[in-house]
Order: structure tokens, then C-alpha cells, then sequence
């Protein structure tokens, strides 16, 4: 017989059972669950519901479930339909008509709100830490590469001259971002909603606060019906998640590039790539493809849960079973990615020398030369259209902007000094840009210094 099933007079169709069941997916919050169950039957003995033989026999019962539970020693019951369920039966099955009574004052309305923030609560931790873990490969690699010079790209197409140092910490940055939207997340979750009841609350004197304290959050929900039928804490995640996710293929999608022959910048690790079938020549990307396909999965999974909960009344409505899958999903896909990009990342070759070479040609160097007209009291604009005149001139001979004589430039503009040479070469174009925030390598050190104390800051 059903737990809830005094009111019914006929079984639930067999069709029914397996639609309406939720045990194949949610069986992953049984630690949470248990964890809850524990800390409400303590506060039930506190407040003189059971009493302090029946408060120990239901926690020795559940601690038992629970190490039965991690060595696989329980086949959950479909027919009992949601870990909740499974586990009162199961505990009610060991230590008679008390476990009966570990349900007062309670519904799994907000029992299973409790179980789903704790369960975030812990992924964000993790995701938190493999995040920390991929930017401290990050930083070290921007370390590294301070002088390696490189093109920069709008469009694709070369644009200035920047070094590999400057470009991860971009990446950095958006990854920075992301750390700070978990533990925001974390934030505003961190609340208890165990004493919401089914949407009303009870009439019996729960210490809401002491559950709460006893299970890590920083305070209680301050409203019945909003404490079970909230998910904004799970839409939040996803929400952080899909933004990740984009920054995690932004990254994947210019080491593919990278690692193209055509560009050449990088080597990806044998260990983090494939061959192919027919084709022996052939070393793929995969897994930084993978990364990038794997986050429309995510973005599914934040589209999901939002559509789901758009047009629900309150309170809680069954529709809710739904968010858990989406949420299950996210974790695992996020936490896989973060995992796999460390040593990708940690273990590719730079190839200093080809990026060095790109980054030589396209002309990456001619807003340099419009500067230095402009530091001559020449209108930008006016300096802009002589170089760009000089661009289309060095195109058709095939040359570069550093290759035409002084007599050749001073043909175009009488401000073009021997100095001129120095002003566009590699390393100047990029050292002289002692900006906040630019490529100059002392600029990047700052820059460093500062995203490592960010990360410690974030992570503790």
C-alpha cells in the first residue's frame, strides 16, 4: 500500500507507476535526503515529538540505510516512487512503527527542496574547485608565456600584435567571472526551506533554525509557499553553467583552430586526441570538440528547466519532478569538461616560433604606424589614410610595412623619420602598450598578480 494512499480506492495503473516514478533518477539525492532526515528527527526530539529512544533508533536506522546505500546493498522499489518514499519504507521496514513518525511535521514538498539545495550546494563546491584548479593551468601558462608574441584577430583576421600570455588571461577573466556567479549562487541557495510543509507550513513548533544550523545553510526561507516551489537557485546554476559552458567553447574552438596545419600554434597532446578510421595522417581535436559540443547540452538543460517553471501556480506542482534531470545533466557535463581541459591545456606544445612569425605579417604593426604619424601632430584620420594607402601599396609588392626604404615613406609623409623602424617592430607594438588591461609584459604581470589574488579570494 502507498504511503499516501488511505483517500484511494483502486492501485495506481502499472503505467502509471513507471511514468509517474521518479527513483531512477532522484535515488542520487539519498545522501542528502538522509542527511535531512537526520537533522528533522533531531529537532523532533528536541521539541518533545519523539522521544529521545525513538529520536536515536530513526538516526541509527537511517545511518544504516545510508551505509547500505553507498555499498550497494539496496535495490530501490519503483512502486514507491521517489528516494523519499524508498527510504521512509525502507526505514519503517527496519525499525518498526517509529520510523512512521519521522514525517511529522513535514511534506516531501519541502523535503525534496531541502535535498536539492543540499545536493547544489556540493556540486557548486566541486565545480568551484575544478574551476580554481583550470585557472591556476591558466595562470601558469600566462606565466610562461609573457614574450611569446602573437597575432591578435577581429574577424579572424590578423589585427595587432599581442602575446600568448595576453590572450589566456582573457580566457581568465571569463573564467573569473563564471567562479563568482557559483559562489553567488551558493549564496542566495544557502537557505532552509524544511518547515515549508506542503505549502503552508505546520501547526507543530518546528525550530526551523536549528535544522538549518545543523545542516550548513545561513539562514531559513521566509516564505511557505516560495520555500517549496523556488528553483531559482537550480535556474541560476544552469544559468552559470551555460555561460561557462560558452567560455569553455570559445577556448576549445581556438585550440581547434590553433592546432589546424594552417595555423599551426599549438600541438595537442597524443593523449588528447584522435586518429581516424581511413585516414592515417590524421590527429583530431576531439576532445576540444567534444567540450564544444557538449555545451548545447547545457544550454538545453537551462532551457529546459526555465520552460518547465514558467507557467506554474504555486505551489508545488508535479511539473517541479522535472528539474532534477536537467540540473544532473548540467553538473555531470560541466564537471567531465572542467576535468578533461586541465591536462589538455597543461600538456600542448606552444610553438613560440609560428606564432612569433604570424604575428609579422597581415600588417598587425600599421595601427603602430598611424600612432606614430599622430605623435607627429598628424591627424589621426589623415594618418590613418596614408597608412592605409601603405597597406595597399606593400599588398601588391607583397611586402611588409617595415620593408619600404625611408625615402619610399617620406615620399607619402615628411614625418616619417629613421625612428620609424623601432616604433613598428614586434616587440615595441606590443611593449609600448602600457595600458591597464594591454599587452605589455609588465602590464600582464600586473595583470597576474591581480586575477591570483581574485582566485583566492573566490575560492576561500
Amino acid at each position: 500500500m502507498k504511503l499516501w494512499g488511505g483517500r484511494f480506492e483502486k492501485d495506481t495503473d502499472s503505467l502509471v507507476e513507471d511514468f509517474h516514478s521518479s527513483i531512477s533518477f532522484d535515488q542520487r539525492l539519498y545522501k542528502f535526503d538522509i542527511q535531512g532526515s537526520i537533522a528533522h528527527a533531531r529537532m523532533l526530539g528536541t521539541i518533545g515529538i519523539l522521544s529521545s529512544e525513538e529520536t536515536e533508533k530513526i538516526i541509527q536506522g537511517l545511518e544504516a540505510i545510508l551505509a547500505d546505500i553507498a555499498q550497494g546493498k539496496i535495490e530501490f522499489e519503483i512502486g514507491a516512487e521517489d528516494i523519499h518514499m524508498n527510504i521512509e519504507k525502507l526505514l519503517t521496514e527496519r525499525i518498526g512503527d517509529t520510523g512512521k513518525k519521522l514525517h511529522t511535521g513535514r511534506s516531501r514538498n519541502d523535503q525534496v527542496a531541502l535535498d536539492f539545495r543540499l545536493f547544489l550546494r556540493e556540486e557548486i563546491d566541486h565545480t568551484k574547485d575544478l574551476l580554481a584548479a583550470l585557472l591556476d593551468t591558466l595562470l601558469e601558462l600566462s606565466d610562461k608565456h609573457i614574450e611569446t608574441w602573437m597575432p591578435g584577430y577581429t574577424h579572424l583576421q590578423k589585427a595587432q600584435p599581442i602575446t600568448l600570455s595576453h590572450h589566456l588571461m582573457a580566457y581568465v577573466q571569463m573564467f573569473l567571472r563564471d567562479l563568482g556567479r557559483l559562489g553567488d549562487t551558493r549564496k542566495r541557495l544557502n537557505l532552509s526551506p524544511l518547515g515549508s510543509g506542503a505549502l503552508a507550513g505546520t501547526t507543530f513548533s518546528l525550530r526551523r533554525d536549528d535544522v538549518a544550523a545543523e545542516l550548513g545553510f545561513d539562514g531559513v526561507t521566509l516564505n511557505s509557499l516560495d520555500g517549496v516551489s523556488d528553483r531559482d537557485f537550480a535556474l541560476e546554476f544552469l544559468s552559470g553553467a551555460a555561460i561557462m559552458m560558452m567560455h569553455l567553447s570559445r577556448l576549445c574552438e581556438e585550440l581547434i583552430i590553433w592546432s589546424s596545419g594552417e595555423f599551426s600554434f599549438i600541438t595537442i597532446d597524443d593523449a588528447y586526441s584522435t586518429g581516424s578510421s581511413i585516414m592515417p595522417q590524421k590527429k583530431n581535436p576531439d576532445v576540444a570538440e567534444l567540450v564544444r559540443g557538449k555545451t548545447g547540452r547545457v544550454y538545453g538543460d537551462l532551457i529546459t528547466l526555465l520552460t518547465v517553471m514558467k507557467g506554474l501556480p504555486l505551489a508545488y506542482n508535479k511539473d517541479m519532478q522535472e528539474d532534477k534531470e536537467c540540473v544532473f545533466d548540467a553538473v555531470d557535463t560541466i564537471q567531465k569538461s572542467l576535468l578533461v581541459m586541465r591536462p589538455m591545456l597543461a600538456t600542448m606544445k606552444v610553438n613560440a616560433d609560428v606564432m612569433e612569425r604570424e604575428a609579422k605579417k597581415g600588417f598587425t604593426n600599421a595601427t603602430d604606424l598611424a600612432d606614430y604619424l599622430a605623435k607627429k601632430n598628424v591627424p589621426f584620420r589623415e594618418a590613418h589614410a596614408i597608412v592605409g594607402k601603405l597597406v595597399l601599396a606593400c599588398s601588391q609588392r607583397s611586402c611588409a610595412l617595415e620593408d619600404l626604404t625611408l625615402a619610399e615613406l617620406k615620399k607619402v609623409s615628411d614625418c616619417f623619420e629613421e625612428d620609424l623602424y623601432d616604433a613598428i617592430s614586434l616587440q615595441t607594438c606590443v611593449q609600448k602598450r602600457r595600458v591597464i588591461g594591454g599587452p605589455a609584459p609588465e602590464m600582464v604581470r600586473e595583470s597576474i598578480r591581480l586575477s591570483k589574488s581574485q582566485l583566492q579570494e573566490l575560492v576561500w
